[in-house]
């Protein structure tokens, strides 16, 4: 019998800890402001549906392939995040007046695509809690639903934080790029740790 309140419980202790999509939400919310970082945030939740989509048709097919696919994902993923880490350490601390500039919808898109956290969440929802107690598309849309709404609140979260103390982060700015790069730094090697 599915369990809606473990599913509720783990996708929200997924969703809320920090991971690359929380890590930029927050960054991109100090450095450019909560208004001009929604399009970042708007790109993370229509890759992150798209994720779930494809976990959800794909499930079965990849879970089969895993042990095959499952190294190359984290090499990918790892370097991914060490690439962010670097961008994010080398940043300007400054804050960003210019109206132009803001995170993109694309850039918070692609790193859907290559954030392993999302596949493994995606996959394990899937194959750990839904799957194995229905095959209605409509109820597997609404639980998938349920996976994107928490982990779009929980980047609004972070971004909303960032946005709150930008000021504070201008000041401690190089320490705090630090400490966001050591955290992602860490995402990744964690990924090889098991």
């Amino acid at each position: 019998m599915f369990n809606l309140a473990n599913y509720l419980i783990y996708a929200v202790v997924l969703t809320f800890t920090p991971g690359p999509n929380t890590i930029l939400s927050m960054s991109n919310g100090t450095r450019f402001g909560f208004k001009k970082s929604l399009p970042f945030i708007f790109g993370v939740l229509f890759g992150f549906s798209a994720v779930m989509l494809i976990s959800a048709v794909f499930s079965k097919a990849l879970y089969s392939l895993i042990p095959q696919i499952k190294p190359v994902m984290l090499i990918v993923g790892a370097a991914y995040m060490l690439w962010l880490a670097w961008k994010i350490w080398k940043s300007d601390t400054q804050l960003n007046q210019a109206n132009d500039q803001n995170a993109s919808f694309l850039s918070g898109l692609i790193l859907q695509f290559v954030n392993v956290k999302v596949y493994i969440l995606g996959i394990t929802s899937m194959s750990t809690y839904i799957l194995p107690f229905t095959s209605d598309p409509w109820k597997i849309a609404g639980l998938s639903s349920l996976l994107v709404l928490s982990a779009f609140l929980a980047n609004l979260s972070w971004l909303a934080f960032g946005s709150v103390f930008r000021k504070l982060f201008r000041n401690y700015g190089k320490l705090i790029n630090g400490i966001m790069a050591l955290l992602l730094v860490y995402t990744a090697v964690s990924l090889f740790m098991n």
